[in-house]
Formats: structure tokens, sequence, C-alpha cells
């Protein structure tokens, strides 16, 4: 019961949220096998931050909150690879630079990762996002450098394959995970 409750505040809120001027990308996607779950990214509108470069002080708050956001988002790859961007470059960052790093910070975790290691395509107004293509740039040249093509997943399709990915012996899976 509760969560047809939340299924029809969240249906509710994104019927409402559509009837909205800003520049908002609708998304659907099945979740979990329950249906289609309606979720809406702002790109381009800036969240409830005071962007305040004018004295050191308040441009060391700024910058500690946001290494933090980008270091502690709970999704282990993203903490790692956008935080370590962030630090490395936030120093030489406008408030242009900022305004769209908060953007990127604003996005969900998985949908993010899907769209930084280019397993799907990001939505249209987010590719103009300088500080999403230059981290995107930075993942996809190291996952070329680095990672054999046949251990990534296919574009679109999930990752299946796991530690246990080949087992030689009689009985074992042809493949990982089953």
């Amino acid at each position: 019961m509760g969560s047809l409750r939340r299924s029809l505040i969240s249906l509710h809120r994104a019927l409402k949220s559509s009837n909205s001027i800003s520049p908002t990308e609708t998304l659907l996607r099945p979740q979990y096998g329950y249906g289609l779950v309606q979720r809406s990214y702002s790109i381009g509108t800036t969240s409830n931050l005071d962007i305040d470069l004018s004295n050191q002080e308040s441009k060391r708050r700024l910058f500690n909150r946001l290494i933090y956001r980008s270091k502690q988002r709970g999704f282990l790859e993203l903490d790692l690879v956008l935080g370590k961007w962030v630090e490395e470059h936030i120093h030489s960052m406008d408030e242009n630079g900022i305004k769209s790093l908060v953007d990127v910070l604003d996005l969900e975790n998985p949908d993010l990762w899907k769209w930084l290691i280019g397993q799907e395509q990001p939505p249209e107004a987010l590719k103009t996002n300088p500080v999403f293509t230059a981290v995107r740039n930075k993942i996809l040249n190291n996952l070329n450098s680095y990672a054999a093509p046949e251990t990534r997943a296919t574009p679109g399709q999930p990752w299946v394959r796991g530690w246990d990915d080949i087992k030689k012996g009689q009985g074992g899976p042809i493949t990982g995970n089953q």
C-alpha cells in the first residue's frame, strides 16, 4: 500500500512539474519490473547553491562543499572519478564552470554513471555541459587506454560477466554470475 502511495505521489509531482516552463527532459524507464518510472532532469538550472566568488573565504567554503558533494555521492565509482576530477579542476573554474558542475552534481548516480561511461546516450541538454563533457572524455580515454573491449558491456546492454567469467571445469557455467 505504501509503494502505491509513493508511486501516486511521484506521478502527481511529475505531472505537476511537466506544466512548468523550466527546461526539463523527461525520461521513462522500467524500474524493478513494476512498470515505468518517470524522472525529470532539470539541466541548466542551478539548484539553491549560493555562488559567491567575491572573497577568499566564501570561495573556499564553496569549493569545499562541491568537493565534498563530488566525493561523497554514495556510488564508489563516481566518488573516485568525479571527486578526483573536481579536486584537480575546481580552482581554475569561473562562475559558469561552477554552475555547470552543480548541474552535473544534481543528477542521479546510476544515470550519470551510464552516461559518463558511454553505456547510454546522455540527454541533449547535458551534451553541451562543459564539465560533463570533460569528465566523460577523461573516463572514455582511460577506458580505451586501459580496458580491453571484451571486458566492457556493449552500449545499451547490461554487463553480466563477473569474477567467475570462464570456468574450465566440468559443470562450470559458460558465462559468469549464473
